[in-house]
């Protein structure tokens, strides 16, 4: 009874406590996959046997396969290019919601749509829209005069690379512009009010009002934008497969194929595990964006 109360009174004790349970779920479902994928990156493991100890072998071969190495461009290029995209589109939809339109939460309602839809349901309506002999989108080109014949999405490389991506923008643009336009909702109107009277224009508002006040927010939202379009898995493994010709190989989809379609279950994960310091990288980007906010907060830098 003594320690109860001890605990009761004790608010770091009991902090620690009701953070127990999930630290077991991080630790059961998150550290030890990762830990053991690891490990099984630096052996010779494949489905079937377990592994022997081969240090950076994997790596060392990895590092010249050509098919990894265009992986890495397309994974880069990937999530470079949209998320881009669904940040420009994603704050330029945040700024307009955040207007006082007609029907505005029926309008913000909407726009969820693409977030809430399963992945593999929005990559089976993309593949439809980029069939080569009945895509919607080559029909209204044709019907308009633009183009003379069907253009093939998926068939050619760069063609599949830019459809891919416009797949994932209009996906992941709902969740940056809901959670830019919540950050947009908690800046005060007498910011706003204040400049007006002063004479500044739109643009210097937005420019030195919304953009550094919202910027801790963006720091936050880009990086878990980021870090979903890197390791995006579903979309592209529906929608092409990694074709043609492993143009739209990511990553995320090499790593399922060498190690469960290929068998190869060591070198599967030593390509997961080369995907860890770009994801550390974007998550100190999310750290210094926090340290921003804390500077603005009268913290310390």
């Amino acid at each position: 009874m003594k320690l109860l109360e001890k605990l009761q009174n004790n608010r770091n004790a009991l902090g620690w406590l009701f953070m127990l349970p999930s630290t077991l779920l991080l630790i059961l479902f998150l550290t030890y996959p990762l830990g053991l994928g690891t490990w099984l990156g630096f052996t010779d493991a494949k489905i079937g046997r377990d592994g022997a100890w081969i240090g950076l072998e994997n790596f060392s071969f990895l590092v010249t396969d050509s098919v990894t190495q265009l992986a890495l461009f397309n994974t880069l290029f990937y999530t470079t290019v949209a998320s881009v995209l669904k940040f420009v589109l994603g704050l330029w939809l945040a700024l307009l919601l955040n207007k006082n339109l007609p029907f505005q939460s029926f309008f913000r309602a909407v726009v969820l749509l693409p977030w809430i839809v399963p992945t593999a349901l929005s990559a089976i309506a993309f593949w439809w829209l980029y069939d080569a002999q009945f895509s919607v989108f080559s029909w209204a080109l044709m019907k308009m005069g633009v183009i003379d014949h069907y253009i093939d999405f998926l068939g050619d490389p760069w063609n599949a690379r830019c459809s891919t991506i416009v797949a994932n923008v209009w996906r992941g643009i709902p969740f940056v512009a809901i959670s830019l336009l919540a950050g947009l909702q908690t800046i005060s109107p007498s910011y706003y009010e204040a400049s007006a009277i002063d004479g500044a224009t739109p643009w210097q508002q937005f420019r030195h009002i919304t953009l550094p006040l919202l910027t801790p927010i963006i720091a936050v939202v880009m990086t878990f934008s980021v870090l979903f379009t890197f390791t995006d898995f579903q979309l592209i493994y529906v929608l092409t497969r990694g074709g043609p010709l492993n143009a739209t190989h990511l990553m995320a989809t090499l790593a399922f194929q060498r190690a469960i379609s290929g068998g190869a279950l060591a070198e599967g994960a030593a390509i997961a595990t080369l995907m860890v310091p770009f994801l550390l990288a974007a998550i100190m980007f999310s750290y210094f964006g926090l340290q921003r906010r804390a500077w603005q907060q009268g913290g310390d830098k």
